[in-house]
């Protein structure tokens, strides 16, 4: 029985239901990372080591998918008929929400205790403004309260960073840059790719250029052979991963309009086990494989890892036509931002509560398992929001 592949419009789904188990493991892994006696495979390698934890592929991958998606988001926006400003001012304002909510996020990590707010309160209301900025809107709501509830956020956001204090009691400090967090890497990434996508479109040969341009910078940086450092890219190990799934997503765009599954099938595989092996080619010469650092070595493995396990949830979503199989953990993939900062939400009012986990729950098995219950249970409280039409868009 031969299976044709789907039109290339249904590979939003597959892209969704990966972007969703992404997800769900991204929060296991930020929350099992507390957990007490776990194998040592499951956390985040030490800075110190040349190895590669389950935790060290999540966030990769994450940025590879928003190169798979970038194409796209693009593209439906070009078919609504956006010009080439509407395009930049889109990708603009995405890049700014997501460095501006990275850069909160990374100052909370250096959070006083010589600051008037409660760290637990003034994370909630930090989130609370994120939602009042950035939330989804009714269509069907009146211009005059949309803007109400939108200022009142920014006016919150900026009464908390007036609040904010950073460092030590003896000697505080307001905000500013040290790293820019999960979300701001993302806004950067994507800021760069899509403006590269915006100008090469579905050229193919000038996107893989564009993702070798980007990957012999981060190659050259930790060969110490790059004597600066580039703004924004920085040594490219995100904008590499980025661009690959860009790379990936024009291939499959590609081949599924030609409707050749056997090449589909064949240049997936065949990059995936490419991009790993030459990981470990150069892991010797460029400070071995390292999240902490962005390695060379860590960019193309989890580069050929996305890649394989995309082709598998194709296969599955995409061929077998089985995207049931993800129905619970939907939301993650539809209503990711609203997904990643539930557990802000969570934590914080725990705290704030003073509820903790009984002992048992921190450690072991046990613990693992409460981890992955946390992952379902915001996952499950973000399709609830959905339901409700509660949800973040940028």
């Amino acid at each position: 029985m031969t299976v044709d592949l789907k039109p290339l419009s249904k590979r939003l789904l597959s892209i969704d239901v990966f972007r969703a188990i992404t997800m769900l493991l991204m929060i296991f892994v930020n929350d099992v990372g507390s957990v007490k006696n776990i194998p040592e495979w499951i956390d985040h390698v030490k800075a110190d080591e040349d190895g590669l934890g389950f935790a060290d592929v999540i966030f990769p991958a994450f940025l590879f998918i928003v190169g798979l998606s970038l194409p796209l988001a693009i593209k439906k926006r070009i078919k609504k008929g956006d010009n080439l400003f509407n395009l930049i001012s889109y990708i603009l304002i995405r890049s700014l929400a997501l460095l501006v909510m990275g850069f909160f996020h990374v100052n909370s990590e250096n959070y006083s205790t010589a600051a008037l707010l409660p760290y637990s309160v003034w994370m909630l209301l930090l989130t609370l403004s994120f939602f009042l900025i950035w939330l989804d809107y009714p269509s069907n709501m009146s211009k005059a309260k949309k803007y109400a509830f939108i200022n009142a956020g920014i006016v919150l956001l900026l009464l908390l960073a007036w609040l904010y204090k950073g460092g030590s009691p003896q000697s505080p400090e307001g905000l500013k840059p040290h790293w820019w967090g999960i979300l701001g890497i993302i806004g950067w990434s994507y800021l760069v790719c899509a403006t590269v996508y915006l100008f090469l479109k579905d050229n193919f040969l000038l996107v893989v250029i564009a993702f070798v341009a980007f990957l012999t910078v981060n190659i050259l940086s930790h060969s110490h052979l790059m004597p600066f450092e580039i703004w924004v890219i920085g040594d490219a190990s995100s904008v590499s991963l980025t661009m690959a799934g860009m790379v990936i997503s024009v291939v499959y765009g590609m081949l599924v309009s030609r409707s050749d599954k056997k090449l589909l099938w064949l240049v997936l595989t065949l990059s995936g086990i490419t991009t790993i092996s030459l990981g470990l080619l150069i892991r010797p010469y460029t400070e071995g494989i390292s999240k902490i650092h962005s390695t060379p070595a860590w960019v193309l493995i989890c580069t050929g890892i996305s890649i394989l396990v995309f082709e598998l949830v194709i296969y599955l979503v995409d061929i077998k036509g089985k995207p049931n199989w993800f129905k619970a953990i939907r939301p993650a993939g539809t209503s990711t931002l609203t997904c990643y900062l539930i557990p802000y939400f969570l934590y914080s009012l725990l705290a704030i509560a003073n509820i903790q986990y009984p002992q048992f729950l921190t450690s072991g098995l046990a613990g693992i398992i409460k981890s992955f219950a946390i992952a379902f249970f915001v996952i499950w409280l973000a399709g609830l929001l959905e339901r409700m039409k509660i949800r973040l868009r940028i």
